[in-house]
């Protein structure tokens, strides 16, 4: 009889043990179950327009820069041709970004222009489990005038949604 009770006890502990690792195993999936972006960087896009309103191509190599906080240059977009739109990384907490373009042609005759971003920015919280995303609201954009005619802002709210152009990008008449 001894040896029964004795086997019943483990059975129960057993029991308890199997409970105890299915509540385990079910809250380490609840807490994995979290829908954090995978990609949540946060871009601007632009286009590229006549002045006539027509979309343009840009055939010239174009390059992108900013000024890091350390005051070290960045290459955002490097040796693009062919181009008729892009997307840039915004800044998570500047008030204004500084953008410098460059294009050059087949005789490497090199236009820059110098592109400042106005913005607004408000964190953005998916779930105390996520790394925190800064959205933008832009406000201003002003620029240099050697290659660039104007600059429309398209959409002001920038966020994780990369399919609306933000800005319309319109490039003087070139020969």
């Amino acid at each position: 009889m001894r040896s029964n009770g004795t086997r019943r006890g483990k059975g129960a502990a057993t029991r308890l043990q199997a409970a105890a690792i299915g509540v385990m195993a079910a809250a380490m999936a609840a807490c994995s179950s979290v829908d954090c972006p995978v990609q949540n960087t946060v871009y601007t896009v632009y286009g590229l327009y006549k002045p006539d309103g027509e979309r343009d191509t840009l055939s010239d190599t174009l390059t992108i820069a900013t000024t890091r906080r350390d005051g070290t240059d960045s290459v955002l977009l490097n040796r693009s041709v062919n181009t008729t739109q892009f997307d840039l990384p915004i800044s998570y907490t500047d008030a204004e970004d500084t953008l410098f373009f460059t294009i050059s042609d087949t005789l490497m005759n090199t236009t820059i222009d110098t592109v400042y971003v106005t913005k607004e920015n408000y964190p953005h919280f998916e779930s105390v489990d996520c790394n925190i995303s800064f959205f933008h609201y832009i406000t201003a954009v002003r620029h240099t005038g050697h290659a660039i005619d104007s600059i429309a802002v398209n959409k002001q709210h920038v966020d994780y949604d990369a399919s609306t152009e933000h800005f319309h990008l319109y490039l003087k008449a070139r020969h």
